[in-house]
């Protein structure tokens, strides 16, 4: 018999929500109904997330969420998975979808220009064009476009304060930038347009659609690219990378990173064996003792996975 095959829908999309509250409850009903599991955050600007389940139960999904008002024309995108890649459900209501702490920016009222997966690298080739990576550090980490810049960011929120400090360096610059499934650009090149830049651009559907779509061949991409889910990463055709996570910092990790002696499992890594205290690490190992107990009991456990 062999095991089922999980379809991923990763998507967003921003619009007017005057009572997220009431878009939770019977969002979550129907989620828990079709055995889907992930994370889906609502607020009054929209909706955002990545789920799993059965093709049925990501149809339903789906089209729940385009029957709500301004969501008809919500884009997702899929990949698959042989396994479970989400321990749980969730779906919360937060102040913003992706935080970046900017009451004014606005993604409805106008962002930077679409560039197709196809046309993003004769962009990215040009010299009056500089391409910047707006994900976390932790994720430019492990792959990125030949020549991005990295802004070394440790979340969103910190990305108009690295504008604000650069800025400088762009001058007669067009900007192009991406993130892994677009949302993050929605925000920083409405962001870029209101700080008064002209000329910006964003790959349309992130990373993602863009592995998907152009042949490894012809990519600029090198590397990985960190996903929000049980397979940590994934390489071109969306296939499973090699990463997987520290448990302590949920960053991600490669196999070999395990046979260094900072690792020790859902207790530290080379990353973050300096950044905790013996006290965190004790916490920690408790941690793993209870889940060691819950797995002789052949209960499932896994770890939550960093959201976007």
């Amino acid at each position: 018999m062999t095991d089922p095959m999980y379809t991923i829908a990763a998507l967003y999309h921003f619009t007017r929500f005057d009572d997220p509250a009431a878009v939770q409850g019977p969002l979550l009903t129907l989620c828990q109904s079709q055995g889907i599991t992930g994370s889906l955050l609502l607020a009054g600007e929209g909706v955002n997330g990545t789920i799993a389940g059965s093709r049925a139960g990501i149809d339903a999904v789906l089209a729940h969420l385009r029957a709500l008002p301004g969501c008809a024309d919500l884009e997702h995108k899929e990949s698959t998975s042989s396994y479970q890649p989400f321990g749980r459900l969730k779906v919360r209501l937060k102040r913003e979808i992706v935080t970046m702490g900017q009451p004014d920016v606005d993604p409805r009222a106008r962002v930077g220009h679409y560039v197709a997966p196809e046309d993003w690298n004769d962009l990215i080739t040009q010299p009056d064009v500089a391409v910047i990576d707006t994900r976390n550090d932790y994720e430019v980490a492990i792959g990125t476009f030949e020549g991005a810049i990295d802004p070394e960011t440790a979340s969103f929120r910190e990305f108009p304060a690295w504008w604000e400090a650069n800025k400088h360096r762009f001058h007669n610059k067009r900007i192009a930038m991406f993130c892994t499934g677009g949302i993050r650009c929605e925000k920083s090149t409405n962001y870029l347009l209101g700080q008064g830049v002209e000329d910006v651009y964003h790959l349309k559907g992130g990373i993602l659609k863009y592995l998907e779509e152009v042949p490894e061949a012809e990519s600029r991409w090198d590397g990985a690219c960190f996903v929000f889910d049980g397979r940590v990463s994934v390489e071109h055709g969306l296939t499973e990378g090699p990463h997987l996570l520290c448990h302590a910092c949920r960053r991600p990790i490669l196999p070999e990173d395990m046979k260094r002696p900072e690792f020790e499992q859902g207790v530290s890594c080379h990353q973050c064996a300096s950044e905790t205290s013996e006290h965190d690490k004790g916490r920690f190992r408790e941690r793993q003792k209870q889940m060691a107990l819950s797995a002789a009991r052949g209960e499932r456990h896994m770890q939550n996975i960093p959201g976007d």
